[in-house]
């Protein structure tokens, strides 16, 4: 049977909102539009803005509101004086706070006014393409940049899912997205977990998301019976709580060959044989043969 894709963001994470299980990992998301960035903002201070369609990050962007401290006269006070003579023009030209809105893609910033500002700065950008508004979630970080994970997860040769592999992303300096294919570093979870969590803290973080990943495989079944592989873009927060960004139907999984322990990739590589995506390699089909002349 073909292996069924699904590039529709929305269309899965509705599919996964109806368990009410994993309800609980997915952030906010919702269709782009101007009043809901507006409520979105309000409510969570940051979101990230992103094609409803599309791989590899392209086309991701972050729009975060800030409160500022102006003088009256829209800018801080400059002065030559001490601080103390400053301290007594602040005094007499107190500060106003004043919101303002930051839209960050690729390594560029620009700042703006007003929501109104920043969706008619997006809607060139958008075009007429549908475009998701979510929850931005604060991520931990490696030396200073934010890291997410991917979690991989595979029918397995006797059909049921199973989380074959994981590994972190780490955003490159000044970007907004973690994505391998945007700069992004990969590192083995493990290597990331240990600066934030215990050794015990370690091992149940690791089974939540495996088992994230095959619940997960599980709901998305229900409405798409074809798919046979998913890769989970999964953020972790200040408090070590999972949030599902987004699935992908389509995973990459060459990736996996990075790491030393070559039994992850030689097991995803099987399973991926087993269920139509990749050939079997030369070698093992001559090996193969080999046994059943010999028999």
């Amino acid at each position: 049977m073909k292996i069924q894709r699904v590039s529709s963001k929305w269309a899965k994470t509705k599919v996964i909102l109806q368990n009410r299980q994993l309800s609980v990992y997915i952030p906010e998301t919702r269709k782009y539009g101007l009043e809901d960035l507006k409520e979105m903002l309000h409510l969570h201070g940051t979101v990230y803005i992103k094609p409803d369609r599309g791989t590899y990050g392209s086309g991701v962007m972050r729009a975060e509101q800030r409160v500022v401290h102006l003088s009256p006269s829209g800018q801080q006070p400059e002065t030559r004086e001490p601080e103390t003579a400053a301290a007594g023009i602040e005094a007499e030209f107190p500060a106003e706070p004043k919101l303002m809105y930051i839209l960050r893609y690729a390594k560029d910033a620009e700042v703006f006014n007003s929501p109104e500002e920043l969706h008619a700065a997006l809607v060139p950008r958008i075009k007429d393409r549908s475009y998701l508004v979510q929850q931005g979630i604060d991520l931990l970080q490696h030396q200073e940049r934010p890291f997410d994970l991917r979690v991989l997860t595979q029918k397995n040769p006797q059909g049921s899912w199973e989380t074959t592999g994981m590994l972190g992303r780490v955003a490159a300096p000044q970007k907004v997205i973690t994505n391998y294919h945007s700069g992004g570093s990969v590192f083995p979870v493990g290597a990331l977990f240990k600066e934030h969590m215990t050794s015990d803290e370690m091992s149940a973080t690791t089974q939540e998301l495996k088992s994230l990943g095959v619940r997960i495989g599980a709901q998305l079944e229900t409405a798409y019976p074809g798919l046979k592989e998913l890769g989970l873009d999964v953020a972790i927060d200040q408090h070590h709580d999972l949030w599902l960004l987004e699935v992908n139907t389509l995973p990459s999984i060459i990736v996996f060959k990075l790491f030393p322990n070559k039994a992850i990739y030689r097991k995803i590589h099987r399973y991926a044989v087993a269920y139509g995506r990749l050939k079997p390699n030369r070698k093992s089909v001559t090996s193969r043969r080999k046994r059943i002349s010999n028999f």
